[in-house]
């Protein structure tokens, strides 16, 4: 019972911090009709009510491509598709609203249980959907006319962002009015993608089959850059794939990245809690699609020092580091470089410059636990060797007393007290016993 108490202690004050970071963030969240249709659907609904509570300003995009089709073919009718986009006729659109119109009921349904079960059972969720986009017409395209297929003309924007405001969920389908009346039938991952864009979202969610990405190794992408997302695009629609969740969601990313949406995430919609662990965990469960990279190297300022009391606190109580206190850490703070990674500080280290002897030590180095298996001491390593030449030194050491190995592995030779620069050779901890490593510049 303790190891189970221990687990969720360190899981609740891992997420803690993300708590924190995605409070009054505004999220569109795309939910195709696959991922409605899945058993696990119901565990969806409970996480997006979740992050509501949480102060999360949210979006959901729905679509119905599969009950579209299945009611179509219960009808014995069958629409042509053109460029991978339905081409949707009179009668096809009285079964797409009729599609349309039942998921949103149901959806809604699904939303005023979504706390069941929960310590906020009971709390009241507002679900809104409205006539917040005026759909046109698609047009023709080599000679086909999509007929009462559509794409968006105009968002209501502040609308949504009202609603948003008094902790509603907005939620928004594939059927849109046009300025004479009309209905269209328009694409859930196009509606979901300008909303992204054009409310200015901090986050596009979407969902799949697998478990985000599948790279050329059958492995997770944890994170790709629009470039790498295109890429994968193509081995989808070259394997004639391009109809999938997977597909059209990374259409939306690439855009909504270009665009300015800072991340977007895709996740599995079989796997139970994918949502939260996504957006609540260090290194999330999916893909992520990013401007740039999550994590940034930079140089630390006085409001990281926190941070680094965390990431170092561990490695001190086990004697690896040598103390420093607050205190110590304000006045330093300018020889540190960190990686960021989502407002989190993952690792560090220090360079503290002897001018006159043209060395300087590389102290303080620390990486997450939970990252220590990708190459972030050698980055950190190269920031600050970087860092030395441009003050015209000529070696780093550094003094450690578990991390030999490393060391001689990034071209540390082995040296001795005498070689340490004078006022540093004042303060030799002779009981620590530390190793002394050299590295030319």
């Amino acid at each position: 019972m303790k190891l189970r108490s221990t687990a969720l202690v360190k899981g609740f004050r891992q997420s803690a911090p993300y708590v924190n970071a995605h409070s009054g963030k505004t999220v569109v969240i795309m939910l195709g009709g696959e991922a409605i249709a899945d058993p696990n659907f119901a565990n969806i609904v409970n996480d997006i009510a979740l992050l509501n509570s949480l102060g999360l300003q949210i979006v959901v995009v729905y679509g119905a491509r599969p009950q579209i089709s299945h009611l179509l073919t219960s009808q014995g009718y069958t629409t042509p598709y053109h460029k991978g986009i339905r081409v949707t006729d009179a009668r096809a659109l009285e079964l797409v609203k009729q599609a349309a119109g039942q998921l949103q009921l149901d959806i809604t349904a699904r939303f005023s249980m979504g706390l069941n079960n929960t310590p906020m059972a009971g709390a009241q969720i507002n679900v809104i959907s409205g006539n917040f986009i005026i759909a046109q017409p698609l047009g023709i395209d080599d000679g086909i006319d999509y007929s009462h297929t559509g794409r968006i003309r105009r968002i209501d924007i502040d609308g949504i962002q009202r609603q948003l405001s008094q902790n509603s969920i907005v939620l928004l389908g594939p059927v849109a009015s046009s300025v004479t009346g009309e209905c269209f039938n328009l694409t859930s991952e196009e509606v979901a993608t300008q909303l992204a864009i054009r409310l200015k979202a901090d986050k596009l969610i979407g969902f799949c089959s697998e478990q985000g990405v599948i790279d050329l190794d059958g492995e997770v992408a944890s994170e790709m850059l629009p470039n790498e997302a295109e890429t994968a695009l193509q081995r989808l629609i070259e394997a004639q794939e391009d109809d999938c969740g997977t597909a059209r969601f990374l259409r939306g990313a690439v855009s909504a990245c270009r665009a300015g949406v800072p991340r977007s995430h895709l996740i599995s919609y079989k796997e139970d809690g994918a949502l939260i662990q996504e957006l609540f965990s260090l290194d999330g469960i999916g893909t992520q699609i990013v401007m740039a990279s999550a994590e940034k190297v930079r140089g630390a300022g006085i409001d990281d020092i926190g941070g680094i009391l965390d990431l170092i606190y561990p490695l001190e109580q086990e004697g690896i580091l040598v103390r420093r206190s607050r205190e110590q850490l304000e006045q330093e703070i300018e020889q540190f470089t960190i990686i960021e990674r989502d407002g989190l500080i993952i690792a560090c280290a220090a360079l503290y410059p002897f001018p006159d002897e043209k060395i300087a030590e590389m102290a303080c180095v620390a990486v997450h636990p939970d990252f220590r298996d990708g190459d972030r001491g050698v980055i950190l390593l190269n920031r600050l060797r970087q860092q030395a030449k441009e003050q015209h030194l000529k070696h780093i050491f550094v003094l450690t007393t578990r991390s030999v190995h490393w060391f001689l592995e990034q071209g540390f030779i082995e040296s001795d007290v005498d070689q340490l620069p004078m006022a540093k050779k004042a303060l030799y901890n002779f009981q620590r016993r530390s190793k002394i490593l050299v590295l030319a510049v």
